[in-house]
């Protein structure tokens, strides 16, 4: 019986392990626009922009001064004077106040209009300087023609109202605003002065002015009164700019503080870092101050018709949007153009160029290793050979005990034994 062979199979070999390909280094992870917005991490570029953004501001600004030189405003009664009669509207329309107007005085008024809805509606006509007789003889036709309702629901003459301005009023008006709007913007630049510097100071000036213009300049082309009220709110955002600009400069004073030390960032980078760590910032002030003035525009100009706090409202939502736009992409733009034409930024600039011109070959020698070292570290060992200077290359150094002093920086030659070579605490020795 043939016995079974006991032979062994070979088994074949394994293939050997491909080598792995060198794999191409992982994409740096991609963030949406509002985790940027968010987080700050300096990815908009507002400051390397700038000519656009002067360019843009320069526009808004020269579009309003030819509106202000072209159309003019539309002053309230407190500034250019004259007569103003209110009533309830009921029925009435616009067409037949000013038909009653016309004949009952013997011209044409210079505006009617509506203000508010439904039962709190009432007619408000404006006109020139009206005589007692002129303005006896008006309400009397307007009560005849429409007999308004009194807070008893009965017709009354007491539902008409009428008030007078002379312009000399309108005038002191004026003039106080401009020494209201003077003592401000003294009292503003003397604490950014000595708060920051004044650079800041020239910056948040001209950044406050162009807010006036705009606002002016939206008041113009849109048609809107000018009144008290409107001053008032202009003064109230020229605050509010100047509140969302010193949030912004201090930023910037935290991030380029001791920047002439470092040569990580040039000081338009910080800038616009801190432009970038402030954005949210700037967005939930403006956001939560236009609601409420958003609220107050529905309720009392919509609801209940108050002319007065509609050009209150109207000039600080105007202003609002204006002075968030002028801090980020104006005064700050602007604050960086002005530092770089000193000395100091120009020579800090250079040695960050310089510096990141020497960087590019330690940090592809150091990826060549197959090591990972940290942006600062490397950044720091660069810097540090950069702040050397050619001089300490160029001298050759001396050991200590031999000829002449040693030179500073090197290090110390200890004593030797003749015999064994190695370091001995003797004095002398090795000579």
């Amino acid at each position: 019986m043939a016995k079974p062979s006991t032979k062994s199979v070979k088994k074949p070999a394994a293939p050997a392990p491909k080598k792995k390909a060198a794999s191409a280094p992982a994409a740096p992870p991609q963030h949406g626009f509002l985790s940027r917005l968010y987080t700050g991490t300096g990815a908009f570029e507002v400051i390397g922009k700038r000519r656009m953004w002067y360019v843009i501001s320069g526009a808004m600004v020269a579009i309003a001064i030819l509106s202000i030189l072209i159309r003019g405003f539309t002053f309230g009664i407190d500034f250019a004077g004259g007569t103003k009669v209110s009533f309830p509207r009921g029925d009435t329309t616009v067409a037949q106040v000013e038909q009653v107007f016309h004949d009952s005085v013997g011209s044409n008024p210079e505006s009617v209009v509506v203000v508010g809805n439904g039962n709190a509606a009432t007619v408000q006509i404006r006109a020139e300087t009206l005589s007692n007789e002129q303005t006896e003889k008006l309400r009397t036709a307007l009560f005849d023609a429409f007999a308004p309702a009194g807070p008893d629901g009965q017709p009354s003459m007491q539902a008409i109202s009428d008030s007078a301005v002379s312009e000399t009023w309108g005038g002191q008006i004026t003039q106080k605003a401009v020494i209201a709007l003077v003592v401000f913007l003294l009292l503003a630049s003397l604490y950014i002065t000595v708060r920051y510097e004044w650079y800041m100071t020239i910056s948040a000036m001209i950044s406050m002015v162009f807010d006036v213009a705009v606002t002016a300049g939206v008041y113009s082309l849109v048609g809107f009164e000018v009144t008290p009220a409107t001053v008032i709110g202009l003064l109230t955002i020229l605050g509010f700019s100047i509140y969302d600009t010193v949030i912004v400069f201090d930023k910037v004073e935290e991030n380029t503080h001791g920047f002439e030390h470092t040569t990580r960032r040039t000081y338009a980078e910080e800038a616009n870092l801190a432009v970038n760590q402030t954005f949210m910032r700037s967005i939930n002030t403006s956001l939560i101050s236009a609601l409420p003035i958003i609220a107050l525009m529905v309720v009392a100009v919509w609801l209940l018709g108050v002319g007065t706090l509609k050009d209150l409202a109207l000039v600080q939502l105007v202003g609002i949007i204006v002075g968030t736009y002028s801090s980020i992409f104006f005064a700050t733009p602007l604050l960086v153009s002005l530092r770089e034409r000193t000395e100091l930024v120009q020579n800090h600039n250079r040695r960050v160029l310089r510096r990141r011109a020497g960087s590019g070959g330690a940090k592809a020698a150091a990826a060549g290793d197959d090591e990972t070292a940290d942006d600062d570290t490397l950044d720091d060992a660069i810097d540090d050979t950069d702040d050397a200077g050619d001089e300490s290359a160029e001298q050759t150094p001396v050991a200590a005990g031999v000829g002449d002093a040693p030179t500073a920086g090197t290090k110390p030659v200890r004593p030797t034994s003749r015999r064994t070579q190695r370091p001995t605490g003797k004095p002398g020795a090795g000579k």
